[in-house]
């Protein structure tokens, strides 16, 4: 399954304590105890965290250390009419986990015909309001959307980690380019326009932007939140209605959207979300009110999402999966090409699909570069994300770690060498010991036949490939049925132009890696997908635009 990595660099961890050892640390440790006497029952309010972002950074980080295994789900996720509701025809459940401590943290319904039709029908109601409003009406809404977001963002972060397994310290960035999002699609969509062009004799035409309708998304589970932003902010600006469909692993947040964007003031079904598998995203994707379908995940499932979409004729946005290039030249700065590596393998337990997992490294460096890559891979903090100082949290599932770590124990029976990590990790606190972790890993002796260099493994797994020229490496680098991004590190700046025109992949990064701001668009080549989300690029896929031929003078016929 694909996903969306859009993070900058993490930073440094904040200091135990900025009081000193006076009066100031022992009213620090009075609020300390209080406060995680309080934990549990807090934990169960709405806005459980409000408190948490004014307190110094011991107290916020021992707080989530206790909240970690206490979490229970108590109310629906399905989100429809303005309020939490259950499926009217939910006939099965699944259990959603913590994947730090592999404990259930509840149950909930999945969405059958009946609720995906009552959702897209409630949305149609809200389309019709919504669609009327001009776009600063749209934007002011947006805005006060970010605004909630912003003012929350340690609760839903604290949330996001909880059902994700990523660590606090990048969830916080997630949530950032989340209301980020919002706000810079509120800023769009009061200069969505068309064009007037002048005919002869005094006739013109003018082009309309016009709303799509009810849109549906359907989310993936790396970044839950930040994906439900992505795909609702530039399809709310343009006057569409959405219903979305979290992946059945990340369940928990999407409806924490839903009930921002209410609060904000949208009209209520504007924004639904139903729960499901396959089944849902069936009835959402062949709903004959349905009018477009954005999907991020996997390219089998994306595959299955096209074929639907096309019994209809509906528009399709697929952010799909990949298995992209990161190439390392000798005239590099080191440090920063090491530094980029990391963040292309191992940001949310390298689970991106945009992760640039074949790092191809010119010879003259090979060795140097391994060296550092393996040292500092190898002193990443691994434990409990709520924790400020861990730096790689849980993979999703269990099922999905066993995956992972076939992947590497198939490489190394192919002749690959496990240079670090590659193993189940068992954290020391006890409550962490049913967690999905596994130790960063760093490949070397891989060619471009072995199945870690060719298929998307989606955990923190990294490939490292020697090569010596700008033309072999190039070649090898487009040798994928994927596109979805690439990067280059080297101080020759007319090389590096070079070889990014040459990627084959919507999304480069030259001397840099993983940074997409919410303004630059993000998308695929070849089975890596097709159409872009962010940037005004996003615009085209939300809306249709309309001729309008105005005659001034007399018809002129042939008949």
């Amino acid at each position: 399954m694909g996903g969306n990595c859009r993070a900058r660099a993490a930073p440094p961890p904040r200091p135990a304590c900025s009081l000193g050892r006076s009066r100031g640390c022992a009213d620090v440790a009075r609020r300390r105890t209080l406060f995680l006497l309080a934990s549990c029952q807090m934990l169960h309010s709405p806005r459980f965290l409000l408190i948490l972002p004014g307190f110094p950074g011991l107290l916020r980080c021992a707080a989530m250390s206790t909240i970690t295994g206490t979490f229970q789900l108590q109310q629906p996720l399905n989100y429809r009419e303005g309020a939490r509701i259950e499926p009217v025809d939910g006939d099965h459940s699944e259990e959603t986990y913590e994947p730090a401590t592999g404990r259930v943290i509840g149950k909930f319904l999945f969405s059958g015909e009946k609720e995906v039709d009552l959702a897209v029908q409630n949305a149609q109601a809200a389309f019709k309001i919504w669609s009327q409003k001009s776009g600063m009406e749209r934007s002011t809404v947006l805005l006060e959307a970010a605004r909630i977001i912003r003012e929350r963002r340690e609760e839903i972060a604290t949330l996001e980690t909880i059902n994700n397994g990523k660590s606090i310290t990048e969830a916080r960035i997630d949530i950032d380019t989340s209301w980020q999002c919002l706000q810079y699609y509120a800023g769009l969509a009061g200069s969505l326009a068309g064009q007037h062009i002048q005919l002869s004799g005094g006739s013109f035409a003018y082009t309309r932007r016009e709303p799509l309708g009810v849109c549906v998304g359907i989310g993936a589970w790396n970044y839950p939140f930040q994906i439900a932003c992505w795909k609702s902010a530039p399809a709310l600006a343009c006057g569409n209605a959405m219903v979305f469909k979290p992946s059945p692993f990340t369940p928990v947040s999407a409806v924490m959207l839903a009930e921002i964007y209410h609060e904000a003031g949208v009209p209520k079904g504007l924004f639904n979300v139903v729960q499901g598998g396959v089944a849902t995203g069936q009835f959402l994707c062949q709903h004959p009110n349905v009018a477009k379908v954005s999907f991020t995940g996997s390219v089998p499932t994306g595959i299955k999402i096209m074929e639907m979409a096309a019994k209809g004729i509906k528009p399709v946005t697929l952010e799909l999966g990949g298995k992209s290039p990161l190439i390392i030249f000798s005239d590099c700065v080191l440090e920063n090409a090491v530094k980029g590596a990391l963040m292309a393998n191992f940001l949310t337990q390298g689970e991106v699909c945009c992760n640039g997992t074949r790092v191809f490294v010119q010879s003259e460096i090979l060795n140097s570069f391994t060296k550092e890559v393996m040292k500092q891979t190898q002193n990443i903090k691994i434990g409990d994300p709520l924790l400020e100082d861990t730096r790689m949290g849980a993979l999703i599932n269990h099922s999905h770690l066993e995956k992972v770590l076939s992947f590497v124990k198939q490489a190394k029976d192919q002749g690959a060498v496990v240079l670090c990590g590659g193993e189940a990790y068992v954290p020391d606190d006890p409550k962490l010991s049913g967690g999905f972790y596994m130790s960063p890993c760093v490949l070397g002796n891989c060619n471009d036949n072995m199945t870690c260099v060719q298929e998307e493994i989606f955990g923190p797994v990294m490939s490292i490939l020697p090569f010596d020229t700008e033309e072999e490496v190039l070649e090898r680098a487009n040798n994928t049925h994927f596109g979805l991004a690439g990067g280059v590190f080297t101080r020759d700046i007319q090389r590096a132009h070079r070889v990014v025109a040459g990627l084959q992949a919507g999304m480069c990064f030259i001397n840099n890696y993983n940074v997409s701001p919410v303004e630059l668009p993000f998308g695929g080549y070849k089975m890596s997908g097709f159409g872009r989300e962010n940037g005004e690029a996003a615009i085209e896929y939300y809306s249709q635009l309309k001729t309008v031929c105005v005659e001034m003078g007399n018809v002129e016929t042939l008949f």
